[in-house]
């Protein structure tokens, strides 16, 4: 279901949202066909082990309706910069309403200015290239079909080889 857009606040995670960030990633995931269930829990093992290089929210006046995450990557051929998005949540009842296309355009922005060279993510070959993202294949995440493993240069050139997550993504 598809609404007008719901203007938001976005602004840095900050003390006292990670309860509220963990409620709306559980509910953001619990009906989706590719979830593992556990990303609610990831986004806390991200903030435990200091991996949370940007964590952005969305507020409506209310309340907090939308989160995302952005974690250091490690690339087999020692590029270095380089960062994982996601997840990306917002709560079900208002997908659709531009809460998550404005979250990733301002951790690009944000990524961009802190420095980044370049941000990859595991996601919808369909949604993410509108943001710039683009399967490439001589950066390579084994397990689920490459299509899906996409990413975006920032600055520089782009690196070549396997890419790893944080650690907070494999517990």
């Amino acid at each position: 279901m598809s609404g007008s857009p719901i203007s938001v606040a976005i602004r840095q995670e900050a003390p006292g949202d990670q309860d509220a960030i963990f409620k709306l990633t559980e509910a953001a995931f619990k009906e989706m066909p590719f979830s593992d269930g556990d990303e609610q829990h990831l986004v806390t093992r991200l903030r435990t082990d200091g991996d949370l290089a940007l964590s952005l929210v969305a507020e409506d006046g209310e309340r907090i309706v939308g989160h995302i995450a952005f974690s250091p990557v490690t690339i087999t051929d020692g590029a270095t910069h380089w960062y994982g998005l996601g997840p990306v949540s917002v709560w079900p009842e208002i997908h659709h309403r531009s809460i998550g296309s404005a979250l990733i355009k301002r951790g690009i922005a944000d990524m961009k200015a802190i420095g980044a060279k370049g941000i990859i993510l595991l996601g919808s070959n369909v949604y993410y290239p509108r943001f710039g993202f683009a399967h490439h294949p001589q950066l390579t995440y084994p397990g689920p079909p490459p299509e899906f493993f996409q990413a975006l240069l920032l600055d520089g050139e782009m690196p070549s080889g396997k890419v790893d997550y944080a650690p907070g993504f494999y517990p």
